[in-house]
């Protein structure tokens, strides 16, 4: 198990070190080292992590990991996942909260412009493959399309879980009992019933009992991590959705100025790993104690904390009711409707935010090539498509 967990640790810090372009291209890019690379899990079970994940507040792609971590060595190996994701992106977003601006922060920095690009390669490629492996029929395709549209159509926070809901419910009643693809790997998350319990208590506990123990005996520490803690919770999607909640908490009350606020949310743009390590950040430059690395580290925990809890008292749960027939059915209908969300997704906001060109099209094609024909690793994809979008903006100003 030991061994497992530092593969798990090792696994995700190269990750974090790597894997730019937010929460949907993560999901590709965890596709690729898990399901094609390293072979820790098939498309089926992977698919069902996005669903599951999907259906739960919290940074969805970090919580994906943390279920791939979970189901390669346990809780601890849960919080290897974890910590291994978030550590680059964190330690880099405290050093820009300390002046040290290392990884640029413009939003038109010309090696941005080429990671975003890769984006749509690592990205696309997912959807491919998980086409051909969770659509295999004209009806399933028919489900991804249907989930595609209606994300497309109703650009709502709430749509992508409409759409995964409707699968379900499609799956359940349309496919066929003994549907062969439809089943995942059994037995897969390494999370007992009494942990699984305990945590999802103390995610309810902490979610009551912090704003009461706030009021009874108030103190800095104990309200930044109430305040982060609640972010944490109650948001759905993750990624910038999570914004308005943070500055709703650290700018009103003064803890951060709206100009640092800004300040930090570039930055957070040109660091690779969940944008959620955006909290070590505001932590940091707090105008009252706790601030610098321990306010930095409090808030991270904090805004992490929930998505974790939720993930490991769900996963015995989710893996016990995929054991049923009706829930096999409707379950594949889900992993279907995960490929029309990602399909979605790859138009808006990953090729809206980086194809701006035709030559930022040639450049994605390319990458889209290295991946897909050529079988490159995503690093060297993503490193050809920074230096490509670098001379791209050079040259055209």
């Amino acid at each position: 198990m030991g061994s497992n967990r530092f593969q798990v640790f090792s696994a995700f810090l190269w990750l974090g070190c790597t894997s730019f372009g937010g929460p949907i291209a993560h999901l590709g890019y965890f596709r690729e080292e898990f399901v094609g690379r390293r072979r820790w899990l098939d498309d089926k079970a992977y698919a069902d992590l996005v669903a599951l994940c999907n259906f739960l507040p919290g940074p969805a792609s970090s919580q994906v990991g943390m279920a791939i971590g979970i189901s390669r060595a346990g809780l601890s190996g849960g919080l290897a996942a974890w910590l291994g994701f978030t550590l680059p992106s964190a330690l880099a977003l405290l050093l820009f909260a300390y002046g040290f601006a290392a990884l640029g922060t413009a939003s038109t920095a010309h090696w941005l412009h080429g990671l975003k690009i890769a984006a749509v390669a690592v990205v696309a490629q997912a959807v491919w493959v998980m086409r051909g492996n969770l659509c295999p029929d004209a009806l399933r395709a028919s489900f991804a399309l249907g989930a595609a549209l209606l994300v497309l159509l109703v650009p709502a926070p709430w749509a992508p879980l409409a759409a995964i809901a409707a699968g379900a419910a499609a799956g359940a009643w349309l496919l066929r009992p003994a549907d062969p693809g439809s089943s995942a790997e059994a037995g897969l998350y390494r999370v007992g019933k009494r942990a699984a319990a305990a945590c999802l208590a103390l995610f309810f506990i902490l979610l009551a009992a912090l704003p009461i123990a706030r009021r009874i005996a108030p103190g800095p520490a104990l309200e930044l991590f109430d305040s982060f803690y609640r972010s944490g919770a109650l948001v759905f999607g993750g990624g910038h959705v999570v914004l308005p909640l943070l500055r709703s908490e650290v700018v009103p009350p003064g803890w951060v100025s709206d100009d640092a606020f800004l300040a930090g949310y570039g930055a957070a743009q040109a660091v690779p790993g969940p944008l959620f390590t955006f909290a070590a950040y505001l932590g940091a430059v707090m105008s009252r104690p706790p601030n610098g690395i321990a306010g930095g580290l409090i808030a991270l925990a904090a805004i992490f904390l929930p998505g974790f809890l939720l993930v490991a008292g769900a996963l015995p749960l989710w893996n016990g009711l995929r054991r049923h027939r009706i829930a096999q059915r409707a379950l594949a209908g889900v992993n279907a409707a995960v490929v029309g969300v990602l399909l979605a997704a790859l138009y808006d906001p990953v090729w809206t935010s980086s194809i701006r060109s035709g030559s930022d099209l040639a450049i994605a094609l390319a990458a889209f090539g290295m991946l897909m024909l050529w079988r490159l690793p995503p690093l060297a994809v993503v490193l050809f498509a920074a230096a490509a979008g670098a001379l791209e903006l050079a040259f055209t100003g």
